[in-house]
């Protein structure tokens, strides 16, 4: 495929998808389970200004997940969440009850018994299942995609999970995960939605609130331009409903990056014709966490509502946007951003650098007056191949 930026808009009119299931109210229910593991933290929000003065736009934040839980990622917001629900429902209990001291109880563990928790994941997703399985004493087996990175593998294997990286593209691993989850009784903790399994991925969307609500709070000023990255969707789609909650019609404009090679998103935005659209085959992109063909239903039937423009991007994009956060301007914060948490931030700063892309930055109507905010969904998760990128100059632009 050409390497090359292309960009839909969707004129939504009515929205129609309630909203009522990432709303601050239930947001805040979320972040209180999340608050009551003993790792928990804030992270931090970077305050680029000398960035966004040199990129002539008004301001440029960005959520530094790789601070999250000790796990470099933000995965670990959603599998935690899905599994603590999961087993609220299994003891019979509601979720405003259910706290990190209750689920490590030995009376909880005598009534849960042993339980095996089952994940396709690229590393980030699959870490955050197998550390939660452990934190709560409970057993986690992980498929990886074909190409994934060792250090990926060793670090879900160091959580105690039965981890394996396979020979098939991410959305076929998700079918092999899903048919041991059937056959011998496990259970499946996957954001990716379909007929009959929707509870799981809308608590995974629930469970990544946690890192909007953050932002929100963290926030001088509501922002004007949201950009989020996507893989199947369904953090897009969680962050895109929290903020749409909040502001109503005021919301920021909101944008969905994807890479060129895995832009299912943005193929089912382009065809406007209510169904989805796959990408089949090997997707071949160095945005590892973005490498997924099929789209969570629960998060299209969000981002088709209510985010605004949707991207699909070259490689280099991501690459640049690596660059940038780690080397930013004059006293700003440096931010340690992996390929996927980069893809978003680098391809803005593509379009606000490249005059062959200004239609781009005039339809998303990028100027000095722009507050820009940003999720690094991931730090260096793969430290070779960020050193590769970083220091070796992989991936340039062409």
């Amino acid at each position: 495929m050409e390497r090359k930026f292309q960009m839909v808009h969707l004129d939504h009119g009515n929205h129609k998808t309630d909203l009522g299931f990432l709303s601050q109210a239930v947001e805040e229910k979320v972040k209180k389970y999340h608050e009551s593991f003993p790792v928990y933290q804030e992270t931090p929000l970077a305050h680029l200004q000398e960035t966004a003065k040199k990129l002539g736009v008004g301001d440029l934040y960005v959520k530094d997940e790789s601070f999250r839980f000790g796990l470099n990622a933000f995965k670990v917001l959603g599998g935690s969440y899905a599994i603590g629900h999961y087993l609220a429902d299994r003891l019979g209990k509601d979720m405003k009850d259910v706290t990190y001291d209750f689920l490590t109880s030995q009376e909880t563990q005598k009534a849960l018994g042993d339980i095996t928790f089952v994940t396709a994941t690229d590393g980030n997703h699959g870490r955050g299942v197998a550390w939660t399985a452990k934190q709560l004493h409970q057993h986690a087996v992980v498929y990886m995609p074909e190409g994934s990175a060792q250090e990926r593998l060793k670090n879900i294997q160091a959580e105690g999970a039965d981890a394996s990286i396979t020979d098939l593209n991410y959305d076929d691993a998700v079918r092999l995960a899903n048919r041991q989850a059937e056959e011998k009784g496990w259970v499946m903790v996957q954001d990716t939605a379909w007929d009959g399994y929707e509870d799981i991925p809308r608590w995974i969307m629930q469970g990544y609130g946690t890192m909007g609500l953050e932002a929100y709070e963290q926030l001088p000023a509501k922002p004007t331009h949201i950009f989020l990255q996507a893989g199947v969707g369904s953090m897009a789609g969680s962050i895109t409903g929290l903020f749409s909650s909040l502001y109503g019609k005021e919301k920021p404009i909101i944008t969905i990056v994807e890479p060129n090679e895995a832009d299912c998103i943005f193929r089912t935005a382009r065809a406007n014709d209510g169904k989805l659209h796959p990408v089949t085959g090997h997707m071949r992109t160095i945005m590892a966490g973005l490498a997924c063909g099929e789209p969570c239903s629960i998060g299209w039937q969000v981002l088709k509502d209510y985010a605004d423009f949707f991207i699909s991007c070259p490689d280099y994009a991501a690459a640049q946007g690596m660059r940038i956060l780690g080397n930013p301007m004059g006293n700003d914060p440096k931010v340690i951003s992996g390929e996927s948490g980069a893809a978003a931030f680098g391809a803005v700063t593509e379009i606000l650098r490249n005059p062959e892309l200004k239609d781009l930055k005039e339809q998303l109507q990028l100027n000095e007056k722009s507050r820009i905010l940003f999720f690094s969904t991931e730090g260096d998760t793969d430290r070779e191949n960020y050193r590769h990128i970083v220091w070796d100059g992989k991936y340039p632009r062409k």
